[in-house]
């Protein structure tokens, strides 16, 4: 009776434990292959399976090179597959790294775009694009006014009717974002962008300590399905090794009531979104060097010292001729 008693409960434990397991959503169960990369890369062939790559990108066994440390360099890596998938999350771990300390450019882009392998200005592709992109911008002598520094993560929703504004850093279309220090650090950096639900929500592994820090979190993000992943970097004047280690793609659960029929016929929106604000130039600079500028408050101070000096030589001749007249 006491054997039959244990394996009773020894049934009923495993039992649970089954429950359990079956229970727990673990998103490596939703693992899409097809839009995922991982090292070495290459098959047996020449190339990377599901993935195209373009410009001054050069792969190795451990990573992909975007773009070199020199300037007026881009790179691309885009996806082959369409993403059919109502509602995903893609995890990117990158190194950015330079040899200088204050002087860096211009930054990277993960894009979920319907254009692919277009070369153009934004960080290595097509201005004027239809989808999402997030914008790791690191350019440390940023254009313009802006109450946040750089390295800094941004998102834009375009339906192919807005140019990203280069010269301001996006600022007049971002929808979100949020600074994050991941160039030159020892380790290898994670962004994970979350599109469930119409909900955005990016967030990043800084410390590399296998944990999520949020960025930011938008609603009303409408993205239709068919689109494209892909990862592009470019410098300029200043420049940086842009580096592509890891790229894991999900599909996560769509919750009861939501349909998981693929939605094509939308063109991509944010609705919070405000109107781009009119483009307006900086304060022309003054044209004076610091060192100009020095002479010029130096002869204004010999001005004033030597008018001083007259006026009191004039002052001391008129109370002389005061005192002549007296006697």
């Amino acid at each position: 009776m006491a054997s039959l008693h244990q394996l009773h409960i020894a049934h009923i434990l495993l039992l649970l434990a089954t429950l359990l397991r079956a229970a727990e959503w673990n998103t490596k169960d939703f693992l899409k292959r097809e839009h995922s990369l991982t090292k070495p890369y290459q098959s047996a062939g020449f190339g990377i399976p599901n993935w195209d790559f373009s410009g001054n990108t050069m792969v190795t066994s451990n990573y992909i090179r975007l773009t070199p440390d020199q300037r007026s360099k881009r790179g691309t890596l885009w996806n082959s597959v369409p993403c059919k998938t109502r509602n995903w999350e893609l995890q990117v771990q990158f190194k950015v790294t330079g040899t200088t300390k204050e002087l860096f450019g211009d930054g990277f882009a993960i894009w979920y775009a319907k254009e692919r392998m277009q070369d153009g200005p934004v960080f290595g592709s097509k201005d004027m694009f239809s989808g999402l992109v997030i914008i790791a911008d690191t350019y440390s002598n940023h254009n313009g006014p802006h109450n946040h520094n750089h390295p800094y993560v941004s998102a834009m929703v375009n339906n192919g009717t807005m140019s990203y504004d280069h010269d301001r850093d996006g600022t007049h279309t971002t929808i979100g974002g949020c600074e994050v220090k991941f160039r030159n650090v020892a380790h290898e950096t994670w962004l994970a962008i979350r599109y469930e639900n119409d909900k955005l929500t990016v967030s990043h592994d800084l410390q590399n300590k296998n944990a999520w820090a949020p960025c930011f979190s938008i609603d009303g993000i409408k993205l239709p399905t068919g689109y494209y992943f892909g990862i592009t970097a470019a410098t300029g004047d200043l420049s940086d090794n842009h580096d592509v280690i890891t790229v894991k793609t999900y599909e996560l659960d769509t919750p009861a009531g939501v349909s998981k029929d693929e939605r094509a016929d939308i063109l991509p929106a944010a609705e919070y979104f405000e109107p781009p604000r009119d483009h307006k130039e900086d304060p022309a600079p003054s044209s004076l060097s610091g060192i100009k500028t020095f002479l010029l408050l130096m002869f204004g101070a010999f001005c004033c010292v030597v008018c001083v000096v007259i006026g009191i030589m004039i002052y001391q001749n008129q109370q002389e001729n005061s005192r002549k007249r007296f006697y």
